[in-house]
């Protein structure tokens, strides 16, 4: 009787992961090496000093100069302002992308006529008059019927209101010239008479002026006023006789470090026309009808 042949298994062993759970002990580590990296951190801070406490402090609690500008001035004006940043001051640029921004810039060295108009246009609206943007600065009125009580120094109700708007124009400036005119005509107070005219404009002047100065972060910008009152005889239509404060901001020749300043640029050569003040005024008015 023929002999069998001997069957011959060949056995695969396949090694396999854990399924699912195989790699949860790479999250289980991520975990851990993050909160002793805290940990670390937390004790870190704990021995420095104050100073040094309140520096990383403001850093986190501030967005960068980048963020700041996405958020107030949108795609457009950022990639502009970004362009001048790199023609003019290119290293000065590149740090800007990692430094926080002041809560409160300096409109003046933004180099961009642009944010300037737009930030006008989203602060004041239809409020200021006049808007004018040059490379040196900018300059608007507000009509005298919005802050003062027709003829006389009392404020209206709107006046806190309008100074707060304006202040967060004014605050930041650094190396800087404000100057308030007061302007009004003789036939707008009671008595039609040049000497009280000149009064209630000094009053106003003073409460305008000092309410800027107070509101100022650096010592390197100056407040100065003066006074313009007109006489506009037969003159009887309220409406023909309202007066202004007239707001001029400019840049000073040098800067307090002795550097030079930095001009206002606009890349399409139209700053300071009142045209473009109004198209910003209309797009920002329409974002916040559809907003609502």
């Amino acid at each position: 009787m023929a002999k069998e042949k001997q069957m011959i298994v060949i056995k695969k062993i396949i090694v396999q992961g854990g399924g699912h759970h195989g790699g949860s002990w790479k999250v289980a580590l991520a975990d851990f090496m993050t909160a002793m990296m805290a940990f670390f951190l937390v004790m870190w801070l704990l021995g420095q000093s104050e100073e040094t406490k309140k520096a990383i402090a403001d850093y986190f609690s501030t967005p960068s100069v980048i963020e700041y500008n996405f958020q107030n001035y949108g795609v457009e004006l950022t990639l502009e302002k970004l362009f001048l940043d790199l023609l003019n001051e290119p290293l000065r640029a590149f740090q800007s992308f990692l430094d926080p921004i002041d809560t409160t810039p300096n409109l003046l060295d933004t180099g961009s006529a642009k944010v300037v108009i737009t930030t006008m246009a989203d602060q004041l609206g239809d409020i200021a008059k006049n808007v004018q943007v040059s490379p040196d600065g900018f300059n608007f009125d507000i009509p005298d019927n919005i802050l003062f009580i027709r003829g006389t120094s009392i404020p209206t109700p709107e006046y806190l209101k309008v100074m707060s708007k304006i202040k967060t124009i004014t605050t930041g400036l650094q190396d800087a010239e404000i100057r308030v005119t007061s302007a009004m005509f003789t036939q707008s107070v009671q008595s039609q008479t040049e000497v009280d005219a000149k009064r209630v404009a000094s009053q106003r002047l003073d409460m305008v002026k000092n309410k800027i100065q107070a509101g100022l972060e650096h010592n390197s910008t100056t407040v100065i006023g003066n006074i313009n009152v007109r006489d506009k005889q037969g003159e009887v239509d309220p409406n023909k006789l309202i007066g202004f404060i007239k707001i001029s901001i400019t840049q000073k020749a040098i800067k307090s470090d002795g550097s030079s300043i930095r001009k206002l640029d606009d890349l399409f050569d139209n700053a300071g026309k009142n045209d473009v003040y109004e198209d910003y005024l209309q797009q920002i008015t329409d974002k916040k009808k559809k907003a609502q």
